[in-house]
C-alpha cells in the first residue's frame, strides 16, 4: 500500500523523494523547506495541478503505487504548462472534484470562498456540470413519449379483445350453422365446372368486400389519429422563430465577470479595513501622531490625509463590495431565467418536431391505404359484375347451394382474418406489464435527474451540519453554531445571535473551510475515486486546534498528507523529511 514519490522541478522542489504510507503523513519541516511543494506535487499526480518549477523547461512526478507506476510529465509550451502522461485520475469529473474536495491547499476554492465570505452554491454543487442533467433529462422525456405511445396501442389492443373474441364465436356459429343447410345429396345438378366457378367467384368478392370494409375501417382510424396529433402539434407553443432567442451564455459571462469584481472588491476592501482594525498603518505608510489626530500619507497616492478619510473611504468601499454583491445576485436570477426560457424553447421545439415525423408517417400511410382502398373498390365492382355474370347461368336450387358453399368460404376467411388479428392484438395487449414497468423506470429515472441537484445539495447541507456540530464539540473555537442555508449563505452565531463573517477569526473561517470542503468530500462521495486528502495551508491555526484536524481528517482517505513545522505539536504519522531535498530556496542560499 506504500507510495514512493519521485519528483522533479515541480513547485519550489528541484529534486526530491519520498514514501507515503496509509493513514497520517506528516511534511514537517522549516519554511521554504518544500512542504507545500510536495503537496503540490501529489496534486500534480492525481491531475489536479500543474505547478511547474519557474525558470525550468520541463519536470514531473512519477509515484509507485501497488497498482501500478503513475508518470506526469511537465513541460513549458509558449509561457504555458502543459502535462503528459496519465495521473491518478483521468476523468475530468474525478479531478474536478478531487480539486475541490481533496486538495484542501490554501488555494482550495471552498476554503477560499468561505475566507471571502462567499456564497458557496458555486463551489459545493460544482461537479453537476459534468452529469449534463438537462440532456439528459431531454433524452429520457422523449423516451418516455415513445413509451406512453406504445402503452397506448397496448391499451387500445386490449380494449378491443372482447369484442374481436365475440366476433370469432358468432363467425363459428354461422359457419356451422350454414354447414348445416347443405344437402345431403346434391343430386345432378349444373355441371360442377360452372358451379365452382360461381362459387369461387362469389368467395373472390366476399373476401374483397371483407378486405374494403377493413381497408375502410383503417383509413378513419388513421384519419382520426392524424386528425389528433395535429390538434396536439397545434396546441404545442413555440415562439415565433423570428423572435430572439434566449442568450444565457452572455448573462453568464456577465455574472463570471460580476463575480471576479467582487472578488477584487472583496480582497482589496479587506486588505484595507485588516490595516485599520489591527491598526497597523505603519507596515504600509508613514503614520503622523498630533494632538489633533493621526496624519497618514495615503499608501495609494502619496497624499497626506486625515485617519477618519481613510476609515470613510474604506467603509464606502464594503458598501461597493455590496451594491456590487446585489447585481450579482440580479444577474444569476437573469442567468436562471433566461436558461429556463430556453429550455421551455427546446422542448417545445422537440415536441413539435416528434409530432411533425408522426404526421408525417400517418400522412404517407394515410395515402397509402387510401390508393389501397380505392385498388380494391375497383376490383369488388369487377367481381359484382363477374358474379351477376355467373350466377345467370346457374340453376336456382344449384345457386343456393353455391351460394350457402360461397358463404362458408367467405365466412371461414373472415374467421381466418380475425383469428389472425386477434392473436395480433394479443400479442400487442401482453406488452402492457412490461411498457408500465418501463414507463415506471422512466419516471423514477426523470424524478431522479429532477431532484439529483436537491438531494446533493441536501447531502451537502446535512454533512456540513453534522461535520461542523462534530468540530464545534471538538475545537476551541467562540463559535456556537454554523449552517448554510437553502441558498447556500454560510450563517454562524456566536454569544446567541448571529455574527458576520467579518468578525470570526482567521482560524475560524479556516476551520469552517474545512468542513465546507468535507461536507462536498462526503456528498459527492469523494472517497470511492480519490484514496489521498491533501492538507496545507493551516498557519492560522491554533497549534492544538490543528492537531485536532488532523485526527478529525485520518478516517476520510487511505492516505492523509498534511504539513506541518518542527514546533507544532507531534501527531503519531509517517514522518516525511524533507531536509534531504534539492529546492528553489537553495539557490537563495548559496547566492548569499
Amino acid at each position: 500500500m506504500t507510495w514512493t514519490v519521485d519528483i522533479e522541478n515541480v513547485a519550489g522542489i528541484r529534486r526530491g523523494g519520498a514514501t507515503v504510507e496509509p493513514g497520517l503523513n506528516v511534511v514537517r519541516g522549516t519554511n521554504w523547506q518544500g512542504k507545500s511543494s510536495f503537496i503540490a506535487a501529489l496534486a500534480t499526480a492525481l491531475g489536479t495541478e500543474r505547478p511547474l518549477t519557474e525558470g525550468q523547461a520541463e519536470g514531473g512526478v512519477t509515484v509507485e503505487t501497488p497498482d501500478g507506476t503513475v508518470r506526469v510529465d511537465l513541460e513549458r509550451e509558449g509561457g504555458t504548462v502543459v502535462s503528459r502522461g496519465e495521473p491518478l485520475l483521468t476523468d475530468a469529473y474525478d479531478v474536478d472534484r478531487a480539486a475541490l474536495f481533496a486538495c484542501l491547499d490554501e488555494d482550495n476554492p471552498v476554503r477560499a470562498a468561505v475566507r471571502r465570505g462567499e456564497n458557496l452554491e458555486a463551489v459545493l454543487t460544482r461537479p453537476l456540470e459534468y452529469e449534463h442533467l438537462d440532456e439528459r433529462l431531454a433524452e429520457l422525456t422523449t423516451d418516455r413519449g415513445h413509451v406512453e405511445s406504445a402503452l397506448a396501442g397496448a391499451e387500445e389492443a386490449a380494449s378491443r379483445l372482447p369484442q374481436l373474441e365475440s366476433r370469432i364465436a358468432d363467425l363459428e356459429s354461422t359457419i356451422d350453422g350454414l354447414r348445416e343447410e347443405l344437402p345431403a345429396d346434391e343430386g345432378d345438378g349444373e355441371p360442377g365446372a360452372e358451379r365452382e366457378a360461381l362459387s369461387a367467384a362469389l368467395a373472390e368478392r366476399n373476401r374483397e368486400r371483407a378486405r374494403v370494409e377493413r381497408l375502410e375501417a383503417s383509413v378513419e382510424r388513421t384519419a382520426a389519429t392524424l386528425a389528433e396529433r395535429r390538434g396536439a402539434r397545434d396546441d404545442v407553443e413555440v415562439p415565433d422563430p423570428d423572435e430572439p432567442t434566449p442568450a444565457p451564455a452572455d448573462a453568464r459571462e456577465e455574472l463570471a465577470a460580476l463575480r471576479r469584481d467582487v472578488d477584487l472588491l472583496q480582497s482589496v476592501f479587506s486588505a484595507n479595513r485588516l490595516v485599520l482594525e489591527t491598526d497597523r498603518l505603519s507596515l504600509v505608510t508613514d503614520v503622523t501622531h498630533a494632538i489633533a489626530g493621526e496624519t497618514v500619507t495615503c499608501w495609494v497616492c502619496g497624499s497626506e490625509v486625515d485617519r477618519e478619510d481613510i476609515e470613510s473611504h474604506v467603509a464606502a468601499l464594503g458598501g461597493q463590495v455590496s451594491s456590487v454583491r446585489a447585481e450579482v445576485d440580479r444577474v444569476a436570477e437573469r442567468v436562471e431565467s433566461l436558461e429556463a426560457q430556453l429550455e421551455g424553447r427546446r422542448q417545445a421545439e422537440r415536441r413539435r418536431e416528434a409530432l411533425d415525423a408522426e404526421i408525417e408517417d400517418l400522412v404517407s400511410t394515410l395515402e397509402d391505404r387510401r390508393e389501397s382502398l380505392a385498388e380494391a373498390r375497383d376490383r369488388l365492382e369487377a367481381l359484382e359484375a363477374e358474379v351477376a355474370s355467373r350466377s345467370s347461368a346457374v340453376q336456382t336450387s344449384v345457386e343456393a347451394v353455391t351460394a350457402v358453399e360461397s358463404e362458408i368460404k367467405y365466412r371461414e376467411t373472415e374467421l381466418e382474418a380475425a383469428r389472425e388479428e386477434l392473436a395480433s392484438l394479443a400479442s400487442r395487449a401482453d406488452r402492457r406489464g412490461a411498457l408500465r414497468e418501463r414507463l415506471d423506470e422512466l419516471d423514477a429515472e426523470v424524478e431522479a435527474l429532477r431532484n439529483r441537484k436537491a438531494d446533493l445539495e441536501d447531502r451537502a447541507r446535512r454533512a456540513f451540519d453534522e461535520a461542523i456540530a462534530d468540530v464545534l464539540d471538538r475545537f476551541d473555537t467562540g463559535i456556537e453554531t454554523a449552517r448554510l442555508t437553502s441558498s447556500f449563505d454560510l450563517v454562524v452565531a456566536r454569544a446567541g445571535r448571529e455574527a458576520s463573517l467579518d468578525a470570526l477569526s482567521e482560524g475560524e473561517l479556516e476551520l469552517i473551510g474545512f468542513v465546507a470542503a468535507l461536507a462536498g468530500h462526503e456528498a459527492f462521495e469523494v472517497g470511492d475515486r480519490v484514496p489521498v486528502i491533501l492538507v496545507d495551508g493551516t498557519g492560522s491555526l491554533a497549534d492544538e486546534n490543528r492537531r485536532r484536524l488532523v485526527e478529525y481528517l485520518a478516517d476520510r482517505a487511505t492516505y492523509l498528507v498534511f504539513t506541518a513545522h518542527p514546533e507544532d505539536t507531534a501527531v503519531a504519522a509517517h514522518e516525511i523529511d524533507p531536509t534531504a531535498w534539492t529546492v528553489v530556496s537553495d539557490d537563495v542560499a548559496t547566492a548569499d
